[in-house]
């Protein structure tokens, strides 16, 4: 029977059929990192807990990606197929700023500081059936406005 299964492994959790980012926080100086790393980049710490971070924040910078990605590592459509999509960095609140697939792709419904919350976006269906998917931030307003 196919299933819903993420992209790689380590970077979110599916839980209750939402995406959960995995991170780490330094138990030195607060530190939090996306995704999970063995050593903090602040303040050179090698202690981390693993973490799992907010799932809403605001839309801190974006933009289109216009044209298909290097395939490998892309598993989307490319040459006519392709279907241009929001890439943009969320920031949550008090932790890190992700880099992100956005679910909008209209310039016009994008604004910088709105309200977003994570989503599961599909992206292909692998040999066994199962519905392989990575997180995405949607707005969490219709229209895109926060």
């Amino acid at each position: 029977m196919p299933n819903t299964i993420a992209v790689a492994d380590g970077i979110f959790n599916i839980v209750d059929g939402r995406p959960v980012l995995l991170g780490s926080r330094c138990t030195n100086c607060d530190n939090h990192m996306f995704p999970r790393q063995q050593g903090c980049p602040r303040c050179m710490f090698d202690q981390q807990e693993d973490i799992e971070l907010a799932s809403t924040g605001t839309l801190w910078s974006w933009t289109i990606q216009a044209f298909p990605p290097k395939a490998p590592p892309y598993l989307g459509p490319v040459g006519e197929d392709f279907v241009p999509y929001g890439v943009g960095y969320v920031e949550l609140p008090g932790q890190v700023r992700v880099e992100a697939r956005l679910t909008v792709a209209d310039p016009d419904q994008l604004k910088i500081g709105m309200a977003m919350e994570i989503v599961l976006e599909p992206l292909t269906v692998d040999d066994d059936g199962n519905t392989v998917v990575t997180y995405a931030f949607t707005p969490t307003s219709p229209g895109g406005q926060s």
